[in-house]
């Protein structure tokens, strides 16, 4: 089936606000401190007091226009570090001796919770955030899998990332690390909100490296025997991705990952990775905890040969002027309609 043709400019389609999206990883926020992040070019300010729940405020002093995040906590307050003025979780202005500034203006309050080791923040208008769940992360809390917590800035449009995960036709990519991989696309859904495409593998050239083996628990040689035994399932459920790796005989998942790309910038064309890959821990469960450190390695080397073909994409994007790309897989299609329908267009943006 032939897919119409965009309305627009995929690269210049937003990032829908009304959502959850994580800024920070837990971990970045110790007690009694305050951390600036961005989304889509908005300055924010996370603080965690010595006590009590983190909030999230604009990150910027009204008086001289500095950064909140410069400065410190003092108990239910982030001070600024020019003047010593203090803000208090609702946004309101005190001075350095708590009086009510009220010549400036309350800073606007994001709602903002923490869960499985991340901050998130919802970006869309506060009176919306009670009807939208955070997205749900079940791996990161079973104690059968171990998760890897990962991700870096990407300088891309954030549908490159979708379309490069969704796509294992591009498995040559990687063939120097995992060897010739021949992917057989199973089908897919598709919904208001999400594309699911679903595929199998078979070796056609190469060794399995020991970090897959790892994955799957048992080596695996060139041949019919290990040929198209696993099937991985890719979804987009917007703005999130998601990807499992099922094999036969394993009744839950040998792998799943959980990943979030957040625009940084006001055009959105360069985005922060939040990734969560838990592995399934094998029958002699330290095996997995000892060769963790092999299993991070290849992971990383993976993301880094994604990381560079994307800012490729993007480079290639910004010097031609928009989106030359001559797509014909429905797959990819699908998934681009999907931003499309759910993004912000720039012309309304």
């Amino acid at each position: 089936m032939r897919m119409p043709r965009l309305p627009h400019d995929i690269r210049r389609v937003r990032s829908n606000p009304d959502f959850w999206y994580p800024v920070a990883w837990s971990r970045e926020l110790r007690r009694g401190r305050a951390i600036g992040v961005r989304y889509a070019g908005q300055p924010i300010v996370v603080v965690r007091p010595e006590a009590g729940a983190i909030f999230a405020l604009d990150d910027v002093c009204p008086h001289r226009q500095v950064p909140l995040s410069k400065g410190d906590v003092c108990g239910d307050f982030v001070r600024c570090a020019y003047h010593g003025l203090k803000y208090s979780r609702r946004g309101q202005c005190f001075s350095s001796d708590m009086k009510i500034e009220d010549d400036l203006p309350r800073l606007r309050k994001w709602a903002c919770q923490e869960k499985d080791g991340l901050i998130f923040v919802f970006m869309g208008p506060m009176e919306k955030s009670d009807s939208v769940p955070l997205p749900d992360i079940p791996r990161v809390r079973d104690p059968h899998y171990r998760t890897r917590r990962f991700g870096k800035i990407v300088k891309c449009h954030y549908s490159f990332m979708h379309e490069n995960l969704m796509d294992m036709n591009h498995q040559v990519l990687h063939s120097r690390l995992v060897g010739s991989m021949k992917p057989r696309f199973l089908g897919m859904e598709r919904g208001h909100d999400f594309v699911e495409a679903r595929y199998t593998f078979a070796r056609m050239a190469g060794k399995q490296p020991l970090s897959e083996a790892l994955i799957y628990g048992q080596r695996r040689k060139e041949g019919r025997n290990f040929a198209y035994r696993d099937v991985m399932t890719i979804r987009t459920q917007y703005p999130y991705q998601a990807l499992r790796i099922e094999t036969q005989g394993v009744e839950e998942p040998v792998m799943d990952l959980w990943i979030a790309y957040v625009p940084q910038d006001r055009e959105e064309q360069t985005n922060r990775v939040f990734g969560l890959l838990s592995i399934r821990r094998l029958k002699v469960p330290f095996i997995l905890d000892l060769a963790w450190p092999l299993l991070v390695a290849f992971t990383e080397r993976v993301f880094a040969e994604d990381r560079e073909i994307v800012e490729l994409e993007q480079r290639a994007w910004q010097e031609q002027g928009g989106d030359r790309n001559q797509e014909v897989f429905p797959v990819i299609m699908a998934l681009r309609q999907l931003l499309v329908q759910n993004g912000i267009s720039a012309q309304t943006a």
